[in-house]
């Protein structure tokens, strides 16, 4: 039976207002993984990616990065909403870090196995994270961005990373996929790039298609992609949990 169960933590005098998905038929303590939302906020779509991985055996935490558990009604809204975060990493860190210390402290986690898997903002979120060397056994990005804010030293990613691309994202640049591809190589990190033939940004998200006509951006769900990302992301987490 998966039980979902609002969680309060606090980051540098911040409410944040996350979401707790497990199975409490399953015994014993199990990896922890962090799901972090896209710019829309944390809603429906990233509580029921906690709750899938909460089927496959985890207890999963969707994390809120907007404190509150702010959500945006458009996509002006969460532009806003994401900037504030990107523009003050430091607190977008302490955020992230409170999450983290909230999954690993539950009953039900193995703090020595933690992940954290992002959704476009996530993603970015997520990687960074994994830049700065946070003890995350992996790390998911899908159709994430990959800008860096911080670039690490050789040998100082401490997760295995998985980028799922969409191949006809017109919102990430080849340039940009190049220099991650090179700032993951200097710092020999130990990561997959899969770019998904034809798959658009959002290509995850069922809601993409009629987000991306509603606010005119190039958006589209991709139920292949879709399926098989989600495979590479269990095959990761079979290899980073052993």
């Amino acid at each position: 039976m998966i039980r979902s169960e609002d969680v309060s933590y606090t980051a540098s005098g911040t409410t944040l207002r996350g979401d707790l998905a497990v199975d409490d038929a399953k015994v014993g303590k199990r990896p922890g993984i962090l799901v972090v939302h896209e710019w829309w906020g944390l809603n429906d779509y990233i509580r029921r990616r906690a709750h899938m991985l909460a089927d496959l055996g985890y207890t999963a935490l969707a994390a809120d990065m907007y404190g509150e558990g702010r959500t945006a009604a458009d996509a002006s809204q969460a532009g806003t909403l994401m900037n504030g975060v990107l523009s003050d990493m430091k607190a977008g860190e302490a955020r992230f870090r409170a999450a983290y210390d909230r999954l690993s402290s539950h009953a039900t986690v193995d703090p020595a196995r933690i992940a954290a898997i992002g959704y476009c903002f996530g993603g970015a979120v997520v990687l960074h994270a994994a830049r700065l060397g946070m003890p995350l056994a992996a790390v998911v990005s899908f159709h994430g961005a990959l800008g860096s804010m911080h670039r690490p030293a050789p040998g100082s990613v401490k997760a295995k990373i998985l980028v799922c691309h969409g191949a006809a994202d017109a919102l990430v640049s080849d340039a940009e996929v190049a220099a991650f591809k090179q700032e993951m190589d200097a710092a020999g990190a130990d990561y997959r790039f899969v770019a998904y033939p034809g798959a658009k940004h959002g290509f995850t998200n069922p809601e993409a298609d009629a987000n991306g006509k509603k606010f005119g951006i190039p958006l589209g769900y991709d139920a292949d992609a879709d399926r098989r990302s989600w495979q590479d992301m269990q095959e990761l987490f079979a290899r980073a949990f052993r």
